[in-house]
């Protein structure tokens, strides 16, 4: 058993999913790619034709027409966009996994707490942003060894990496990641950061993380918890990378009296599959690599409900 599912937005970040979906998707079945132009005006529904998979250039209409045929829809236009989407598919009873900044539903990290979030019976549900995708399971390994106090991201990305949706929310991505560090990662207060950079070749996926907590915090309790969770990151997003692991940030670089705290300083790189997107845009391959990890769990519980009802696959 599998749910069948549909694409709103056959951008960048959409092709590059429904290439995931087809590549590995395990419980996930893509029936449809929606976009709004005519096949011959827009890649990536010419890339859903070339791969077989249906289409539709009326927007929503495309999915109210054939609501029935789906389970569950991919959100990956913009978060004005999926304000005015999310209560169609709410009436249409169809699962939203929202790719954009929108924050409708509640923040999403795989490894965190999608399974929670799913089995509390939420029916949209939001991947944050890429640099929430890339920290906040960071700040969520060492909040369960120590209470973060203040935890602070800075996201660096290729310019090239960065479409007109991305620019368009750069205050969006800010807000929705710095809540993300604290309603998912556990820290009482959070801030983020993110930087374009035009630098030729283009970067990859650079974020570093500062975490605040009590100075008497194992900080090899903390790595040990670290390498866990960067473990099963790795599972969805095989170029994720720890490059530098938590360490004590010197007193004397610090700007303020840190009392009895001490700051941890944790260094991720990403790198892309290279299935849509070049690897240097690790931070859209992180999106839908969440995304694709997220269903896929809605799915194994979707699976498991059914199970426990008697019901069979035929």
């Amino acid at each position: 058993m599998s749910l069948d599912a549909a694409i709103v937005g056959p951008g960048n970040i959409g092709t590059d999913l429904m290439y995931k979906i087809l590549d590995r998707g395990e419980n996930i079945d893509l029936q449809r790619m929606v976009g709004i132009f005519p096949v011959e005006e827009s890649d990536g529904l010419q890339a859903a034709v070339d791969e077989g998979v249906d289409v539709g250039t009326e927007g929503i209409d495309s999915i109210k027409a054939h609501a029935d045929e789906f389970d569950l829809v991919f959100e990956a236009t913009s978060a004005g966009i999926h304000e005015q989407h999310a209560p169609v598919y709410e009436d249409l009873g169809l699962f939203a996994v929202d790719l954009t900044p929108a924050a409708i539903g509640p923040y999403t990290v795989p490894v965190v707490n999608a399974d929670d979030v799913v089995a509390e019976g939420h029916e949209n549900v939001n991947m944050v942003t890429c640099g929430g995708q890339a920290t906040i399971p960071i700040v969520h390994a060492v909040d369960r060894v120590s209470s973060v106090e203040y935890a602070e991201m800075t996201s660096h990305i290729a310019s090239k990496s960065a479409g007109p949706g991305t620019r368009q929310n750069i205050d969006k991505f800010t807000q929705t990641t710095a809540a993300g560090l604290e309603e998912v990662g556990g820290a009482e207060d959070g801030k983020a950061i993110i930087t374009l950079n035009p630098a030729e070749p283009p970067i990859m996926m650079r974020n570093t993380v500062y975490t605040m907590v009590d100075g008497s915090t194992d900080v090899d309790e903390v790595r040990d918890s670290v390498d866990e969770v960067a473990s099963d990151v790795q599972s969805d997003v095989p170029g994720y990378e720890i490059t530098l692991e938590p360490e004590v940030k010197a007193q004397d670089d610090v700007a303020f009296d840190l009392g009895d705290s001490i700051i941890l300083t944790t260094m991720i790189e990403v790198e892309g599959e290279g299935q849509h997107l070049p690897p240097y845009a690790g931070n859209l391959d992180i999106m839908t690599s969440a995304a694709l990890g997220t269903a896929e769990r809605v799915a194994e519980q979707s699976i498991e409900a059914d199970v426990a009802g008697g019901v069979s696959d035929d």
